[in-house]
């Protein structure tokens, strides 16, 4: 049997078993994907990590990703490997900022970390967290910068005043508008004169006069 027919052995396997928590199943570039109810998360992990067919014993990350135009605009995604048969697995279940997700910790250990790291960058919740708090960014950061609908410059900047002697937050001024780049092919060559090259224009200018 190929790989491929044993990961969709495995997907209508687990989707078969808990027909009430999942939603279906994908097999793509030899990964098989399960899509999940986000409520029964708890049950669904532990499910994985405790049935002897399959043996899940390890959570190796958790992460999100933000669809903006999505009513709920993020998915949480679980990633799995099971040492007893040597396969990986995603789970996928979808959440927004208000509603929060089970947290997995205690089927997990390990997910207390990652679970932070998914509250910082996306703001989503996880209830029962023994403490959920930023992780990655400042305390007093605001906002949750891997939105995608979070400005690339941030709110505010972070720096050492030497006045002051001390750590100090202050909006963030940028220095130039953001310029227009011309995304010309580099054999044609620019059609203008680039700042601090007139000289280098009027020199070429003179040469091509002499000859």
């Amino acid at each position: 049997m190929s790989n491929l027919d044993t990961l969709k052995d495995m997907g209508q396997a687990i989707t078969s078993a808990l027909e009430n928590e999942m939603h279906g199943y994908d097999v793509a570039f030899d990964e098989l994907t399960l899509d999940a109810r986000a409520d029964k998360i708890v049950t669904i992990l532990t499910y994985l990590r405790d049935e002897a067919n399959y043996k899940f014993v390890q959570l190796t990350d958790i992460c999100a990703v933000d669809y903006p135009e999505r009513s709920r605009r993020f998915d949480v995604v679980y990633h799995l490997l099971s040492l007893k048969h040597n396969i990986r697995l995603r789970i996928k279940v979808q959440a927004d900022d208000e509603v929060p997700v089970p947290s997995v910790v205690q089927v997990y250990p390990v997910a207390n970390w990652y679970e932070r790291e998914v509250w910082d960058m996306y703001g989503v919740m996880f209830d029962g967290h023994p403490d959920l708090r930023r992780l990655l960014t400042d305390y007093g950061f605001q906002g949750h910068p891997q939105r995608k609908d979070f400005p690339l410059t941030g709110y505010v900047e972070l720096r050492y005043s030497e006045e002051e002697r001390r750590v100090v937050y202050e909006p963030v001024k940028l220095q130039q508008e953001f310029r227009d780049f011309d995304f010309m092919s580099p054999w044609e060559g620019a059609k203008y004169i680039l700042p601090q090259d007139e000289k280098a224009d009027e020199k070429a200018g003179k040469e091509g006069q002499g000859s």
